[in-house]
């Protein structure tokens, strides 16, 4: 059996990033940034005004105090998206938020400070130069980074390329991803079960994944039949860069997944992993595509995707970072590993302590709905409570 980190070292060695493609920046929401961007315009674009009120010359008002009025001469307005005018000694233009501050003005005084004497504007306090003026520059400078390579575009950042006039950025192309699920007990939801049978779950499961970094195809179930399994890899790789596929991987009778893919030509790279759950796992490659064989227990075939596909389809997605987050915290609970291998454990991470998320046989997918991370146990340890810990954190709390 591999490790786990020699496991993840050989499949990332083994996949290639897929190509560049130029998207509207409307639809890059969720992409990876293919190369460093660099803002043409300076943000904001001009000096303007931070408030409704008076554009002035500070050094008209240097005397301006509760006991010593001045009186400025109203020259003018300047409306938000209006051209900037000037403003000469003794006088005062009326400003809004937004608007181009005048030429000759190097400050704005709030209406709410001012008094109104006919076509006088009446100041009692001195004005600082540049008080309530956003100066030209002052957030984003004209060829500064606005977004580096391999991050992704989020609502915030989308936000900023759009404020520096970016209208199509380059990414890297999604992966498609298809999802195969293999097993004669497995029935589609909707479906009514009989006895011995089961929904369907695993690939409802990964899907909620794959969908922020691939492009996602569910195909339909397949039977334990070495015939069905190999047609329905082959028409899954006609669709597909990466094929998922859940069951069929251990050693028994009825498991096809290997031998359906070496009938078809594929050549597996790996399999078996020193990790608990989700040993059974098959890495292998068919032409210039690749099969994720996972095992059919659901614990068992998220772990083994958060440790070992998840990080893959990030590299091929173009992304800088490519492993879960991690939080540490303070166990709640004991967490005991009598096992030989090194046991993920569901657990529950929030606001700095660590909780054991029910009971952790790989088949119990109810402790999912409580877990939001994985606890890296070694084998045959035992973590007190108390102990320091740290937790890789595929949610955060009451996501």
């Amino acid at each position: 059996m591999l490790s786990l980190e020699e496991a993840k070292s050989r499949i990332l060695a083994a996949l290639p990033q897929m190509p560049v493609e130029e998207i509207e920046l409307e639809f890059s929401l969720g992409r990876f940034a293919a190369s460093t961007l660099v803002t043409q315009i300076d943000l904001p674009p001009f000096d303007n005004s931070a408030m409704d009120g008076y554009a002035v010359r500070s050094d008209d008002l240097k005397n301006a105090s509760s006991q010593h009025d001045v009186a400025l001469r109203l020259a003018g307005k300047i409306g938000a998206g209006e051209g900037a005018s000037r403003v000469e000694p003794g006088s005062c233009i009326r400003i809004f938020t937004g608007s181009c501050l005048p030429v000759g003005a190097d400050a704005v005084v709030m209406q709410e400070d001012t008094k109104t004497e006919g076509e006088k504007i009446i100041f009692s306090e001195v004005a600082r130069p540049f008080k309530n003026v956003r100066v030209k520059g002052e957030d984003v400078r004209k060829g500064s980074v606005i977004l580096d390579k391999g991050l992704k575009i989020n609502a915030t950042r989308r936000g900023l390329l759009a404020a520096c006039g970016i209208s199509l950025v380059p990414v890297i192309e999604r992966p498609r991803v298809g999802l195969v699920a293999t097993g004669n007990e497995l029935r589609e939801l909707g479906e009514i079960l009989r006895e011995s049978e089961i929904y369907e779950s695993n690939r409802t499961l990964l899907s909620g994944f794959l969908n922020e970094i691939a492009s996602v195809r569910i195909f339909p179930l397949v039977r334990d039949d070495l015939g069905m399994t190999r047609k329905s890899l082959e028409h899954a790789f006609s669709l597909c860069d990466v094929i998922i596929s859940t069951g069929g991987v251990s050693v028994g009778e009825l498991d096809f997944i290997k031998e359906a893919f070496e009938a078809i030509g594929g050549v597996i790279d790996l399999w078996k992993i020193a990790v608990r759950p989700g040993k059974p796992f098959v890495f292998g490659r068919w032409k210039e595509k690749f099969l994720f064989g996972l095992p059919g227990n659901p614990v068992s075939a998220l772990v083994t995707f958060l440790m070992l596909v998840r990080p893959a389809l990030l590299k091929m997605s173009g992304a800088a970072h490519i492993e879960l987050p991690t939080m540490e915290g303070e166990l709640v609970d004991e967490m005991v590993n009598d096992g030989n291998r090194r046991h993920f454990m569901r657990v529950r991470w929030e606001a700095g302590k660590v909780y054991r998320a029910g009971p952790q046989a790989s088949h119990m997918i109810g402790s999912l709905g409580e877990a939001n991370g994985l606890l890296d146990v070694a084998p045959e340890a035992r973590l007190e409570r108390g102990k320091k810990v740290k937790v890789q954190l595929w949610a955060l709390p009451d996501e």
